[in-house]
């Protein structure tokens, strides 16, 4: 579990992916000084990864071809600037939201625009991912944890503080590139929650009457 507070950025240092049978990253020039565990788990771009060897100063993680089809990691090229968070330990005080590192979708960036010394970014989502999104709700892209200024149909748009901008690869991407997207969970929950299996809600107008909304 994440929180999408990006602690910095990190350089691929190696690309082994195929789409058909998955394959491997290395990431580099860590925003940390402790070493790189066998097992951790590590959210790059967003999407969690599991560290395959004990290294200091970099990490290796194999990519599946589900990670591959869902992400924006396929068109990772050595050089690119990823976001790298480590998992939220117990007692860690939640500063931005609940995030999974389960990539949802690939959205697309269609707008950057500076005011002052603050960014406004926009995006345009997968259709069958708008449904999760709210205005002054939370979004995970491409790992960092921010909310909703204003949703239009499948655009929404989010403010970026400066260190924002500074520490993650926002600053480096162009209009037009794929940014990894996570929608809230708990969205996610309360729709299947109120649909059921079947998908159909089970609440009518008699329900509602019977328990005093109507």
């Amino acid at each position: 579990m994440f929180t999408g507070l990006i602690e910095g950025s990190g350089i691929i240092q190696r690309v082994e992916t195929d789409p058909s049978r998955g394959g491997l990253i290395e990431v580099g020039a860590l925003p940390w000084e402790d070493a790189v565990s066998l097992g951790e788990s590590i959210a790059v771009n967003g999407t969690c990864l599991t560290a395959i060897a004990d290294s200091q100063g970099s990490f290796q993680a194999e990519v599946s071809v589900e990670t591959l089809q869902r992400t924006n990691l396929s068109q990772l090229q050595t050089g690119d600037r990823v976001n790298l968070e480590r998992p939220l330990r117990i007692g860690d005080r939640l500063g931005g939201h609940l995030v999974q590192g389960h990539v949802d979708g690939v959205g697309t960036i269609r707008g950057i625009e500076k005011s002052g010394d603050y960014w406004s970014l926009e995006v345009d989502l997968p259709k069958d991912l708008s449904r999760y999104v709210v205005e002054k709700g939370s979004i995970t892209v491409d790992g960092i944890s921010l909310t909703v200024a204003t949703l239009d149909g499948v655009r929404f748009s989010v403010a970026l503080i400066p260190k924002t901008w500074e520490i993650t690869n926002l600053s480096v991407r162009k209009i037009g590139d794929p940014v990894n997207i996570e929608v809230d969970v708990i969205a996610k929950y309360v729709e299947k929650m109120v649909l059921g299996e079947e998908g159909k809600s089970n609440i009518t107008e008699k329900f509602l009457k019977e328990k005093g909304f109507l």
